[in-house]
């Protein structure tokens, strides 16, 4: 029987409509849940100003660093499944939502087909991933390590972006009986 290849995969996840901090929680729960997916890493949470599309209430962000075993569009079909779950609705775009989880990197791959690039095209020029990125990607992962501090020296002071809660690790984010969608 052969093994599939685990690979390291950095997602992003924000939220602006009803409690976007159990939004963010709860689709943690979700991936951590899936038979392919541990979650390994999450970054602090941070508010965020939109971005786009700018009449509308301000995000939660944070980023969270996953092991699986799955390939990229079928990470790609968990993460939107976790956002339906979740009652994302796409009426906007950059518009406002419940959850939004974007696959931002693949360890070693680049990856191009009509539902997915990878790299995240748009990564690279907003604050509101590469901040909470900079906290778990490790300097091991030299490639993308270097891109973020490469970035994050471009960008600085062109988005708001404020402190929101320091999740001190993975198990703060316990299944919640009182999560309501």
């Amino acid at each position: 029987m052969l093994m599939a290849t685990s690979r390291t995969a950095y997602v992003a996840l924000g939220s602006n409509l009803g409690e976007r901090e159990q939004y963010l929680k709860k689709a943690l729960e979700l991936l951590e849940d899936h038979a392919e997916i541990t979650v390994v890493r999450i970054s602090s949470i941070y508010e965020t100003d939109p971005v786009g599309y700018e009449v509308q209430p301000a995000f939660l962000n944070m980023t969270a660093c996953l092991r699986t075993t799955l390939d990229p569009e079928e990470l790609l079909q968990v993460l939107l499944h976790t956002e339906q779950l979740l009652g994302r609705v796409r009426h906007v775009r950059w518009g406002p939502r419940t959850i939004d989880l974007d696959l931002l990197w693949m360890e070693q791959l680049c990856w191009e087909s009509e539902s997915l690039l990878l790299p995240h095209p748009r990564m690279g020029e907003r604050l509101f991933v590469l901040v909470p990125l900079s906290e778990i990607v490790l300097q091991s992962e030299t490639e993308l390590y270097e891109f973020v501090k490469e970035c994050l020296g471009k960008l600085e002071g062109k988005e708001g972006i404020r402190l929101w809660n320091r999740l001190e690790s993975t198990s703060e984010f316990v299944p919640s009986a009182s999560f309501e969608d």
